[in-house]
């Protein structure tokens, strides 16, 4: 079908300097409630005037709320910075009063395929700015609450829709976003995209507070932003959901669908083509007001994470909005000056246009929602899905929580048993039916996919959570397995044993170990870790198991158990008390367990560093671990003294020269240098680390075509996916894992060459590596029997690299302690 497409020139970029009051933005031929504020009433500027700051968008909209009948207000919980996380709930004053019931029937209907949804309203989720330096959304919100708050003969769209209305996904990235846009702008707006107000400071306003890209985590559902939000759309399944961006300056506008070849299969064929149906009220719109756009290219909907892929596994369809970016107030490009009024018209359109699209398709976007969910039941297996970690209860758990918040029916194993030469233990396993409503959600989470029709992706193209989260998993469980059904989700207390006057050991297995070591270490108490397998009194014990002796420690016998007691129950962890130092193997006094030095950790952050990287580091020890992390800017690094730091992490970074001598000077002392990604190159060339590397042999590429060029190179790329390696379980950098392989995520084309001698590769990928994703014919040659993972020393210190984050995104905890191994243990690598 012919590509929507609109080449006009717009005039109407040449607004700089100009006054734009509300009427710029808002419809012709309309009559508005005087007794309804506006915006500039509450906020003391225009909107476009200046960039909306978070504080004042959320009064206003609780000013609107207060004064109009058609808006109620809630809170829903508060982000890391504490901002409230509001949502607007807009219809008809009458379907105010039947909110609830209105609610629940529409609920109800997608549970039974019978009720007679014809008269009922459709539910629409809008949705502004998850990325907070694309601001034309959330200041659009401004309006858009205003016009349905006051304009005067809208009861069809009222009536006939129940809108969720988010004014901004992102509180702290727009926060800090219009802080600086606001301090840069001068009087005399300056267009020239040199200018400062257009350049923002590391990390700039796109992500939270840990610098997530917020619009990655609607599946995972990691952060505080995402699960307020999540908790919304279960709430009520919207049949609708619009998440408004920003792009390239010198772009248009963009709305889906996607390219057509990048859909998820999983996907159903109705739900694109109802989008496409839904697009034609937009580019209606948009020729009305004479605004370029286009659909059908760039953009993909395949990584269900995304807040316009997340809805179509849901039963509702997801709307991307793409509005070329002036970034600040004013700036030049290809199409002239693009200004921050004209940005905010397009997006207010846009939102407009889906509610008038949602009321003319209401009835039949109804019925497909019901369609979703009936087939849904009709083709769920009568099995179940099992998953667990008999060492691990802990990580185990949250792959259980993230299920739950997608309201996920699970169950407890009613008994211990064996699939697949796997255990599953009841306390550390869980049972999904799949004859349940979200069956296709649980599929689209756990699926393994390694063919495809396109080879570019706009995200990754594995996600498969039972690798993200290192667990045993089998398929096709009989049902007989499931104990009862888990309502109130618990993560297992922790426990010691029994006092000793002798020593305890704590097995690494458990997620949290190394919350409950740096608690000790920070005590200062004396930890050692061992290096080899053995026994006490029968119980078997790990490499890595930690061992805690009582004599001669800051603290007596008695304290010493309280402290522990008190650790163990914080950190989820389980402490056995011994009475004896006599094992089967090593014994306790062996110099085969090795001190721990307490850690003193920085990390490298600013210009030329990762911010999405470094944040998700930051994330793991604030969040999960409560470990300190110093962070130290790059442009002050030269001047600081690292002698305090045992460990200095660098993430995927473009360092200078200066900078690298010093860390080079700080290492060979004795410090251990933890490298991430691109790090690798630089330690090579630098010679702190011998690394050699692989690159795939360019193919012959007669037949491409100019225009298919970037689409032959695109296809080069590993976007993310996920990878199988072999361990050896007796290297301190998999101390805590209790299998001999690990999937890997990795989004990157960097391959180390492996040593000749095995025991230098802790780590190495099979000769057959793939387990989930894409990845080119050229790029599996070369991957096979590399390795993500190097450590070598370097003069009186270490210097570790991996290929690629493991961290990724706060949900890939399988391989999380793999960087705490490198924090607890590097001097011992």
């Amino acid at each position: 079908m012919k590509k929507l497409l609109f080449l006009f020139f717009l005039s109407t970029f040449s607004l700089v300097g100009q006054e734009v009051d509300l009427s710029y933005y808002l419809p012709q031929n309309v009559t508005y409630n005087k007794s309804i504020p506006t915006p500039k009433s509450v906020i003391d500027h225009e909107v476009g005037e200046w960039h909306v700051t978070h504080d004042k968008l959320a009064e206003y909209m609780k000013v609107l709320a207060a004064a109009s009948d058609r808006i109620s207000i809630e809170k829903r919980g508060k982000t890391f910075e504490g901002r409230e996380l509001y949502l607007l709930t807009i219809t008809s004053p009458e379907n105010h009063k039947n909110i609830e019931s209105i609610r629940k029937k529409h609920i109800d209907a997608t549970n039974d395929a019978t009720i007679d949804v014809s008269n009922d309203p459709i539910v629409v989720y809008q949705g502004f700015s998850i990325h907070g330096n694309e601001a034309s959304g959330s200041n659009a919100a401004l309006a858009v609450a205003y016009y349905l708050a006051a304009a005067e003969n809208i009861d069809a769209i009222l009536d006939n829709t129940i809108i969720l209305f988010d004014p901004s996904f992102n509180p702290d990235g727009l926060q800090r976003f219009s802080y600086w846009a606001n301090t840069n702008k001068s009087k005399n707006i300056n267009p020239d995209p040199n200018d400062r107000e257009y350049k923002e400071v590391w990390p700039g306003g796109r992500t939270n507070h840990y610098q997530f890209d917020m619009n990655r985590d609607w599946l995972p559902v990691q952060l505080p932003e995402s699960r307020a939000r999540i908790a919304s759309f279960h709430k009520w399944l919207p049949n609708i959901l619009t998440d408004h961006h920003e792009m390239g300056s010198n772009s248009s506008f963009f709305f889906q669908p996607g390219i057509p070849s990048r859909t998820n299969p999983l996907t159903p064929q109705m739900n694109q083509d109802l989008t496409k149906e839904i697009g034609t009220y937009h580019a209606k719109a948009f020729d009305k007001i004479g605004s370029m756009y286009y659909s059908e290219e760039s953009y993909d909907d395949f990584y269900y994470g995304k807040g316009s892929t997340f809805p179509d596994i849901n039963g509702s369809i997801g709307i991307l909005f793409e509005q070329g970016s002036s970034r600040g107030h004013a700036q030049e490009t290809v199409n002239g000056v693009l200004t921050f009024p004209f940005t905010i018209r397009n997006q207010f359109t846009a939102a407009l246009s889906t509610l008038e699209a949602a009321k003319n398709m209401r009835t039949k976007i109804l019925k497909y929602q019901q369609d979703f969910y009936k087939e849904s039941r009709n083709t769920g297996s009568s099995k179940a899905i099992v998953f667990g970690d008999e060492k691990d209860a802990a990580k185990t758990y949250h792959l259980a929580e993230i299920l739950k918040t997608h309201q996920v029916k699970i169950h407890e194993v009613k008994s211990d048993f064996t699939e697949n030469g796997k255990t599953f233990k009841k306390g550390y396993s869980y049972v999904v039916p799949m004859n349940q409503k979200n069956q296709r959600l649980v599929k689209a989470m756990f699926d393994v996919r390694t063919t495809f029709k396109d080879s570019l992706f706009y995200d990754i193209s594995a996600w498969t959570f039972n690798h993200a989260f290192d667990v045993d998993y089998a398929e096709n469980v009989s049902l007989a397995k499931a104990g009862k059904e888990i309502t109130d989700l618990k993560l297992n207390a922790g426990t010691i044993s029994s006092k000793s006057n002798y020593g305890y050991l704590m097995p690494w297995n458990e997620f949290y170990t190394p919350k409950a070591l740096n608690a000790i270490l920070q005590k200062d108490l004396r930890a050692k870790v061992s290096m080899n397998n053995f026994k006490n009194d029968g119980n078997s014990y790990d490499y890595g198991t930690i061992f805690i002796p009582v004599q001669n420690q800051v603290l007596d016998a008695d304290e010493m158990y309280k402290f522990l007691e008190k650790t163990a129950l914080e950190s989820h962890v389980k402490i056995v008390g011994v009475s004896t130092g006599l094992n089967d193997g090593i014994d306790l006094g062996s110099n085969s367990f090795k001190a721990i030095t307490k850690p003193k950790v920085a990390m490298l952050v600013g210009d030329g560093i990762a911010g999405n990287d470094s944040g998700e580091i930051w994330h793991l020890f604030d969040q999960r671990f409560d470990m300190r992390l110093t962070r130290i800017d790059m442009s002050y690094f030269t001047r600081v003294d690292l002698n305090k730091y045992t460990h200095i992490i660098v993430p995927s970074s473009r360092i200078g020269k200066d900078a690298i001598e010093k860390l080079k000077a700080w290492t060979q002392n004795g410090g251990v240098l933890v490298g991430y990604k691109n790090t690798a190159k630089w330690l090579a060339s630098n010679k702190i680390m011998k690394l050699e590397f692989e690159s795939p042999k360019r193919e012959n590429i007669e037949g491409i075509t100019f225009e298919n060029k970037s689409l032959k190179s695109g296809a080069q790329v590993i976007g993310g996916a996920i990878f199988e390696a072999n361990l050896d379980r007796s290297h301190p950098i998999n101390f805590g894992y209790k299998d001999n392989k690990l999937a890997f995520f990795r989004n990157s084309t960097m391959f180390i060459k492996a040593d000749k001698d095995s025991y230098n590769n802790p780590i190495q990928y099979t000769s057959n590596p793939l387990l989930s994703g894409y990845i080119s014919k050229e790029n599996a040659k070369v991957i096979k029997n590399t390795v993500p993972f190097k450590v070598q020393r370097f003069g009186r210190g270490r210097a570790i690299v991996f290929t690629d984050n493991t961290n990724f995104r706060a949900f890939w905890f399988g391989t999380n302690k793999l960087l705490m191994n490198t924090i607890f243990f590097g001097d011992k690598m």
